[in-house]
């Protein structure tokens, strides 16, 4: 059973930090491409960073580049996300999504239920 879970949000002041991680489970983790996608309140969905299957090549929206890291350990079969610097309109429920190609480009064939970051003084 695929399964993508995430984990690590909560509450945090603005121009502090959060690290997010997705375990990964019933699928090949290192083959496939993965990204993380947020949706604000009352907002669609919006892409943030993806990562090709082998960690090579990464990529970042211009709203979180030099504050996101997202990186990936194929051993632990897990994605994270590190923010720094966080501001309030990062307050979002964050999505792990997976891609069977070694590209992080959707359409992805897994997501997972998400975590609630909520940036605020």
């Amino acid at each position: 059973q695929v399964q993508l879970a995430e984990s690590g949000g909560g509450l945090a002041q603005p121009g502090g930090s959060l690290r997010l991680s997705c375990a990964a489970s019933g699928f090949t983790f290192s083959r496939y491409g993965m990204s993380w996608a947020r949706q604000a309140p009352g907002k669609g969905l919006e892409w943030v960073s993806g990562i090709y299957s082998d960690g090579s090549v990464k990529y970042d929206a211009d709203s979180v580049k030099g504050r996101f890291t997202i990186s990936r350990d194929n051993a632990k079969n897990t994605l994270y996300l590190e923010m720094n610097s966080l501001k309030p309109e990062d307050t979002a429920v964050y999505y792990c999504a997976a891609v069977s190609a070694p590209l992080c480009q959707g359409p992805y064939d897994y997501w997972g239920q998400g975590t609630q970051v909520t940036v605020s003084s």
